[in-house]
């Protein structure tokens, strides 16, 4: 929990799922760097505003509050890939004294806002996915919509500018503040409004999987943007699918963080009695798995095993002992900062979740010493299979 100081008041917020133990702040300084820019500005923002990539809700719940200060009647749209963003704002609003009313969380497949007079954009760490935004958002732009992208220095670069630049306008960047830029562009009219209406975002994309990847060698995946391995097949994932476990029967399999969908894919094809559910806290990830599931098992001749796709955090709304096999991949970066407290998440989640006798499987670098981190929890942990940068771990529940 800590305090954000704005021109319209001081916030106090939380990252979610709130926990003691994670150092990581919900907001920094570019967040800070965009809501000083907008009030020096004296931005209007009664109109219809959106924000764009926002990631504990810092944005949004300042800009909320703003708006009241403005009695501002459009309505404020947040628009993000996460359940946990959502959840975050959600919390941060409550403890604001903003009703949820105030505004509308939206996810990035949802249909956009027809029209926008200013965008705040908190620049992602994919580019596809800011690429698809910008796509998806310029026909509710107009000339005088107010555009302003924010970042820590280390995020913005000569790509990300002229994805701006040759979607939406001519684009400049600001003198750092608090490890910090802005990006400011102006909507061009033959970029924006009508003149963007027709044209065809790049997303979903689909590859092919390698020879070597067990039962998914050959076949297709198809990904969002932004989600994890969106444009080809990570080497972590690839070594899992070598190495999954043999299974037969009517499992209940759970891919955990499941990304595009292929390990859960891969346990389906491999045991076609298995029921396989899909979690990901990512719409974009969701949307992803269940595309490429019903592409490599549904067809009308042979329709498609029993498939669950969740949107949630980890596993926090299974029924204990339900699950007999959690295969899993976990990530170690929390937007740009490197962080253990998801992986440690759903490693506890898996645990609640399996019956006696199941297992957990994950997939990690070596470096990240998670053989010592299950170990405590499930009180043993074993090398299934290892290389000289991945080892793949199986964990028996007792």
């Amino acid at each position: 929990m800590n305090d954000l100081t704005t021109p319209w008041g001081e916030y106090v917020l939380t990252r979610y799922p709130e926990d003691p133990r994670d150092p990581l702040r919900a907001w920094d300084g570019a967040d800070a760097y965009a809501l000083e820019h907008l009030a020096e500005t004296g931005a209007d923002l009664t109109g219809p505003t959106a924000v764009l990539g926002d990631r504990w809700g810092a944005l949004t719940t300042a800009l909320a509050g703003a708006r009241i200060e403005q009695l501002a009647t459009g309505r404020l749209v947040q628009i993000t890939d996460s359940y946990l963003t959502q959840c975050a704002t959600r919390a941060n609003l409550n403890r604001a004294g903003i009703g949820h009313e105030a505004v509308r969380l939206a996810s990035t497949l949802a249909t956009p806002p027809q029209r926008l007079d200013v965008l705040v954009v908190r620049v992602p760490k994919s580019l596809g996915l800011l690429e698809d935004q910008l796509h998806r958002l310029a026909p509710a732009l107009h000339p005088g919509t107010l555009v302003v992208g924010t970042g820590r220095t280390t995020e913005i670069h000569t790509s990300t500018l002229s994805l701006f630049t040759d979607i939406l306008g001519p684009t400049r960047t600001t003198l750092a503040r608090r490890k910090a830029r802005l990006i400011l562009t102006t909507p061009a009219a033959d970029r924006v409004g009508a003149a963007a209406a027709g044209t065809a975002a790049p997303w979903p994309v689909r590859y092919e999987l390698p020879r070597d990847t067990g039962p998914l060698a050959g076949r297709t995946v198809v990904a969002h943007a932004g989600v994890f391995s969106a444009e080809r097949l990570d080497i972590g994932t690839r070594f899992f699918l070598r190495h999954l476990p043999e299974r037969h029967g009517p499992d209940h399999v759970v891919d955990l963080g499941c990304g595009n969908g292929v390990v859960g894919t891969a346990a389906a094809l491999a045991n076609p009695r298995a029921r396989v559910t899909f979690v990901d806290e990512s719409y974009g990830a969701l949307a992803s798995a269940d595309a490429t599931y019903r592409l490599n098992l549904a067809s009308p001749q042979e329709p498609a095993a029993a498939a669950d796709f969740v949107l949630g955090d980890g596993l926090a709304g299974t029924p204990p002992g339900s699950v007999d096999l959690v295969l899993n991949n976990p990530p170690f970066h929390s937007h740009q900062a490197t962080s253990d407290s998801t992986a440690r998440r759903m490693f506890a989640g898996a645990r609640s979740a399996l019956r006696p006798g199941g297992e957990l499987w994950v997939v990690g670098n070596r470096h990240l010493g998670y053989h010592a981190k299950l170990r405590r929890l499930f009180g043993n942990c074993e090398v299934a299979a290892s290389d000289p940068k991945f080892v793949v771990l199986r964990c028996v529940k007792n």
